[in-house]
């Protein structure tokens, strides 16, 4: 379609500049009976404006106005079946891209068109973006109401929640998992989505009913689906499938972009999150809002429902047991690795480190993660815990974990970050007693890893109220040993006076055994005379 300029042009060159329409035609590539239509327009109007024959503004409109077209008796040119298949196949490569995560980079509208002129259809970019239209939209699919039996389907489905924790933002992750018949809304918050976390939401929701449904039904998420072996068949994770094998149930999958098809949990996500926190999103720590997470879902689940003969979730919960497959003995969840143990004796998870013992350092040790805490093993000894942390390049060190460095370079513990790290407890002692003496603060770390901190503690206190001014590790050491002397001494006598009195009461028991075999016969003696 030509436009304003465009006519305007034709008119400037024929009547401004005396070109001919075929020299018109010839530079512009416009179509000459177009050309001759706008020129001749142009003339009988400007005519009729001149000899005053009609209204002038009506036809100074006509002169100015853009080119329309009267399409009234266009006849339509029909798609033909090859060109519709072609826009099929790429409508079908989209889909396909959606479900295998390559979503923007799915062809438009405007992609396909030209990828059609680029093969030699003949066709307007309006008549492609009206059949992709008309056939989405024909596509569109009817919901088909489900009926469920009685422990047979949950569904489970992530969402998150912004909340405040300790008086920062935080985007937290909430596990939600829905049983299908009922309505019973389970959930939990996270720090991540990570398998840790998407395990151990199941085995809470396993142990909080008392029992697993038989068939759990998921999206399309990372921690489910390990990758797409077609449009319609996915493979399982190794974890999920290590889980259903575990606790005996079925697990099954929703189509790509098909929330409906686990509607209990699309819609709970959203419930569950407005009514546990439209009015409070503030706490101290997590473990504070995954509480009061628990007393919203607790009044929601006992409200009674209509669809439901009256009944609350809880209640047809209490009927599902006896359908649901018996529980198991609590999963282990944790994510495992392998990991190398860095110069440092640091292990890296997640972006954090966290320090193992310093014997370590270039060796493989295998950790457990979990959403609270990380235990590092090496050939299958337990060689260090932590509290799992969730900031971002975060140290954490154990100072226990660098005694055999530290003997050598007792310097370094002052301004390392084992020292700023310590138990608050610990520095005080270190400042208060061994700040020119570091050297015999490590030997003092060895003896409370074998004695414990609060011990420790005692003995200073008692060694304080004799010399306040000389106290060191040797006599700690001292009273330490002297306290297990006692023990074992106390030990011994309890032990020597309970063998005493067992055998007393074997003596005892012994005497006993033969007055009474003296009686017996002395009455037998009575008895014969």
């Amino acid at each position: 379609m030509l436009s304003l300029m465009d006519k305007q042009e034709i008119i400037i060159s024929h009547f401004l500049e005396g070109k001919s329409q075929w020299e018109i035609h010839r530079q512009t590539g416009f179509d000459r009976k177009t050309i001759r239509k706008y020129v001749n327009q142009y003339e009988e109007k400007k005519k009729a404006i001149i000899e005053e024959k009609g209204d002038t503004e009506v036809l100074i409109n006509d002169i100015v106005e853009s080119p329309k077209y009267d399409s009234s008796n266009r006849v339509k040119i029909k798609l033909t079946a090859e060109l519709k298949e072609r826009i099929d196949f790429y409508l079908r490569e989209n889909e396909i891209k959606r479900t295998t995560g390559m979503s923007k980079q799915q062809k438009k509208n405007i992609d396909i068109y030209e990828c059609l002129i680029e093969e030699g259809f003949d066709i307007s970019y309006s008549s492609v973006c009206n059949y992709i239209k008309e056939k989405l939209n024909r596509e569109k699919e009817a919901f088909i109401r489900q009926e469920y039996k009685l422990g047979d389907v949950a569904e489970f489905d992530w969402g998150y929640v912004n909340l405040e924790i300790g008086n920062k933002p935080k985007v937290v992750q909430m596990a939600v998992i829905v049983t299908a018949k009922g309505n019973y809304r389970f959930a939990y918050l996270y720090h991540n989505q990570k398998m840790e976390s998407f395990l151990d939401a199941h085995v809470r929701f396993f142990n909080h009913v008392g029992g697993v449904h038989k068939t759990l039904v998921y999206d399309n998420m990372k921690v489910a689906v390990a990758k797409f072996v077609s449009r319609t068949e996915k493979e399982p994770t190794e974890d999920l499938l290590k889980l259903s094998m575990y606790y005996g149930f079925k697990y099954r999958f929703c189509n790509a972009r098909k929330g409906n098809e686990k509607g209990h949990v699309e819609n709970s996500v959203e419930y569950v999150r407005r009514k546990a926190f439209s009015k409070k999103h503030s706490f101290e720590t997590l473990e504070e809002a995954n509480n009061y997470l628990a007393e919203k879902l607790e009044k929601l689940n006992n409200k009674s429902n209509k669809s439901y003969d009256g009944k609350s979730p809880k209640e047809i919960l209490e009927d599902e047991k006896q359908y649901l497959i018996n529980l198991m003995p609590s999963y282990d969840i944790a994510r495992v690795e392998e990991l190398r143990v860095n110069k440092y004796s640091v292990i890296s998870i997640d972006e954090n480190k966290y320090s193992v013992p310093d014997a370590l350092v270039g060796k493989f040790v295998t950790v457990k993660i979990y959403p609270e805490k990380i235990i590092a093993y090496h050939n299958n000894i337990k060689v260090a815990e932590h509290t799992r942390n969730y900031g971002k390049q975060t140290w954490n060190i154990q100072i226990e974990h660098y005694l055999k460095t530290l003997k050598k370079k007792p310097g370094a513990i002052h301004s390392s970050t084992a020292m700023q790290q310590m138990n608050p407890k610990l520095q005080t002692i270190y400042n208060k007693y061994y700040t020119t003496n570091p050297k015999d603060f490590i030997d003092l770390i060895e003896i409370i890893s074998e004695n414990g901190l609060e011990k420790i503690e005692t003995i200073i206190s008692e060694l304080e109220n004799i010399s306040p001014l000389s106290i060191d590790t040797e006599k700690i050491k001292m009273l330490c040993n002297r306290t297990k002397e006692t023990k074992a001494a106390t030990h011994n006598i309890t032990k020597e006076t309970a063998e005493i009195e067992e055998q007393s009461k074997l003596i005892m028991n012994q005497y006993a055994n033969m007055l009474n075999s003296s009686s017996v016969a002395f009455k037998k003696e009575v008895t014969i005379i």
